[in-house]
């Protein structure tokens, strides 16, 4: 990347900077801060994610061309603080979503709606969970219970609920930031999709509103970016 002589001219510079703004710097943020947030798993950001281990390589060579051509090691370390900073938000939103497959595999496998929300990476690691799970759990455990409670799911053959499954807990108590306007929210998570009716338990957020409820009326706002999670 660097010029013949060595040296970056301020085009090369410029181009540089403008490529990593913070726009998807803060994208990731609020992705991590989303996932650490929200009690369920939220839908994998394939794009951003691909634009970071991007946006990682080519300061990764940056870096390198700096370090090469004796650039002003204050100047070097700037933007390997800078590097540091995206590596620690990709690794933290991928290991914050690992915990959640970790906690809640089998739900997650059973549930097309947060299976669907997986990367193939994601899904991948997720079957073999289970597979690992089953297996350890069959040898140590399972196959010394009476036949009737063998099951990984169910406490016993007579359940009609696979209610050893955790789930995650949606009534959890959230910090929402509001990014755009949403539309009339009511305390029971139901929605109305014009105007208010007589109910007096309904809210509308407006940029910049903070708010504590329960995470359920929320759901849809989140995944459409109406809000954020703080």
């Amino acid at each position: 990347m660097a010029s013949s002589g060595g040296e970056w001219s301020a085009e090369q510079i410029d181009d540089y900077e403008a490529l990593i703004s913070t726009t998807d710097v803060e994208l990731l943020k609020k992705a991590w801060r989303n996932e650490k947030a929200s009690p369920e798993i939220l839908p994998f950001e394939e794009a951003l994610v691909k634009r970071a281990k991007e946006q990682i390589q080519l300061m990764e060579e940056t870096v390198d061309d700096f370090e090469e051509s004796g650039h002003d090691p204050l100047i070097v370390s700037l933007y390997q603080m800078d590097l540091d900073r995206v590596q620690f938000l990709l690794r933290s939103y991928l290991r914050v979503r690992l915990q959640k497959i970790e906690k809640f595999m089998f739900y997650i496998w059973k549930t097309d709606t947060y299976r669907n929300r997986l990367s193939i990476e994601e899904e991948k690691f997720t079957e073999r969970c289970i597979r690992d799970m089953g297996k350890h759990l069959e040898e140590t455990v399972l196959s010394k219970m009476p036949d009737n409670y063998q099951s990984v799911l169910k406490q016993s053959v007579i359940s009609e609920e696979d209610d050893m499954v955790p789930e995650p807990q949606l009534d959890t108590f959230v910090v929402a930031k509001c990014e755009r306007t949403t539309r009339p929210l009511y305390l029971d998570g139901s929605r109305q999709s014009a105007g208010f009716d007589s109910r007096d338990d309904h809210f509308q957020m407006v940029p910049g509103d903070l708010c504590i409820l329960r995470y359920r009326p929320f759901q849809e706002e989140l995944t459409s970016g109406n809000i954020s999670l703080v």
